[in-house]
């Protein structure tokens, strides 16, 4: 057993019918009409979406400045009256909010915490530094705001306290290399992963289940990336990958060869389960939420099931 497996997880509080949740913009701009529609959906979910007027703040491309952004999220975590915080959107620049933040008061205020995309930052972020589960799955303009775009049993079994679960056929999920493997599930956008590499939040990947994504990269970029994350040595103590649906991941219409035949040839010598197609961040429908720092369990054979072993939340 690795040392990864060995630390204890702080859970937030689950999340409940009726509950108020935050809604963060700690990236990219948002537009008030789809932040509205995101809004209406977790309403039609049963929720009580709460957000602070300056989420419309725009500085560049970024949502207001970083101090902003860092405040947003520190003052979403500390309110008592809200249960949950999920992003706006991702896009781009919550790098900028790593030494902006007091994870002091993140540990203080365990809060569930949910996005993708740009957000994989601060999602592995809190997990590796804070030692707080994280949830990569469906945010408030991206997913909430059209019909179909989440996933509810994922969502409620991750935020409602089920004790274990899986995620099955009906996650898109297909089998490349075949195997059992037990870990920590860990990982969100593929790109932003990468661009951790050599900083000061580099990843911690020994002894994970491993969840890959990204959107529209062309696959010469994707092998480029795996090499990159298999010569830095962060594949190396990986017991099993699960690819995301890698939405628009292609060269061109008329290419002759499989994304899947790409991504086989970085990470099929390594002796370990991998899946392709989980319907979890990018997706064309339907986002599945991950929690992130709990074990896993990833069966790969003629199907795909990824076994969430333990509760990813504290029951209220």
């Amino acid at each position: 057993m690795t040392a990864t497996l060995q630390f204890s997880r702080i859970k937030p509080p689950a999340l409940r019918q009726e509950d108020k949740v935050g809604i963060v913009a700690p990236a990219s701009n948002i537009k008030r009409e789809l932040l509205e529609a995101g809004c209406d959906g977790l309403r039609r979910a049963g929720y009580e979406p709460f957000y602070l007027p300056s989420i419309f703040d725009r500085d560049l491309y970024f949502a207001g400045s970083a101090e902003r952004r860092a405040r947003e999220l520190e003052e979403m975590f500390v309110r008592d009256d809200i249960s949950a915080i999920i992003c706006a959107r991702g896009g781009y620049g919550a790098n900028y909010l790593l030494q902006a933040l007091d994870l002091e008061k993140i540990v203080a205020h365990p809060k569930i915490f949910v996005g993708y995309s740009d957000v994989t930052t601060l999602l592995t972020w809190f997990s590796d530094k804070a030692r707080l589960v994280a949830f990569h799955g469906p945010m408030v303009t991206k997913d909430f705001a059209f019909s179909g775009g989440v996933d509810f049993e994922s969502w409620r079994n991750a935020l409602g306290g089920q004790a274990a679960w899986e995620i099955g056929a009906a996650s898109g999920a297909k089998p490349l290399v075949g195997g059992e493997a037990e870990g920590v599930l860990y990982g969100g956008c593929l790109s932003l992963l990468v661009a951790a590499l050599g900083t000061p939040y580099d990843l911690q990947t020994a002894g994970t289940i491993l969840f890959l994504e990204d959107l529209a990269a062309k696959p010469y970029q994707i092998d480029r990336m795996l090499m990159q994350l298999k010569q830095a040595g962060r594949l190396r103590d990986v017991r099993g990958i699960v690819f995301g649906e890698m939405m628009d991941c292609r060269q061109s219409a008329d290419q002759d060869y499989t994304l899947e035949e790409v991504v086989l040839r970085v990470v099929g010598d390594l002796g370990i389960p991998v899946a392709f197609g989980l319907r979890s961040g990018h997706v064309s429908r339907a986002n599945i939420t991950l929690p992130i720092g709990v074990r896993a369990r990833l069966e790969v054979g003629d199907s795909v099931t990824l076994r969430i072993l333990e509760a990813a939340v504290e029951k209220r």
